[in-house]
């Protein structure tokens, strides 16, 4: 199969792009040297779907947000989530540099409650997902985002750590 078969057969199903990446584990955490940043656990693996922007106006209203299907993968045994996102990009004027930000629910295999550092007491199943990122537009197919993710129960039970990451993944336009 051609690559511009691959392409029509991914936007037959509403796919515009795939993306995946690796990510720091729990960046709020202060790290080794007691820093406020912690970069030394780059243990996870992102990978995400986000679709064309449904052409109803409901998404036309709240300015075109493509759907996104998420998860990240922890591979150390740490916490893993799911998500489900709304996500909205704006290109900086021609220089091929774009933002971006995301809203949703994430679902997570980790404890609510009852556990020790590192492990992080998350409150609920469910969680609030936030994303937002800067990226550039390597051509007309790829590009490559930095990006932080947060998921909490934006204090809705308790406890709530919540979990951030950052990250750099790669996306392929379809």
């Amino acid at each position: 199969m051609s690559i511009a078969n691959a392409q029509v057969n991914m936007q037959g199903f509403g796919i515009s792009e795939i993306r995946a990446g690796v990510l720091a584990h729990s960046v709020d955490r202060p790290g080794p040297n007691d820093e406020p940043l912690n970069l030394t656990r780059i243990e996870d693996i992102s990978f995400e779907i986000l679709f064309f922007s449904p052409n109803i106006d409901a998404f036309k209203w709240i300015g075109s947000p493509r759907p996104n299907l998420g998860a990240t993968i922890n591979t150390k045994g740490r916490e893993s989530k799911a998500h489900f996102a709304l996500t909205w990009s704006a290109n900086i004027f021609d220089s091929g540099f774009f933002v971006e930000g995301s809203l949703g629910a994430a679902i997570h295999n980790g404890a609510l409650d009852g556990v020790t550092e590192p492990a992080r007491k998350l409150g609920t199943r469910v969680l609030f997902y936030e994303a937002a990122g800067i990226g550039y537009n390597i051509d007309d197919d790829f590009n490559i985002i930095l990006f932080a993710e947060h998921a909490s129960n934006a204090n809705l039970a308790s406890p709530n750590k919540g979990l951030s990451n950052l990250g750099i993944k790669l996306g392929y336009k379809f």
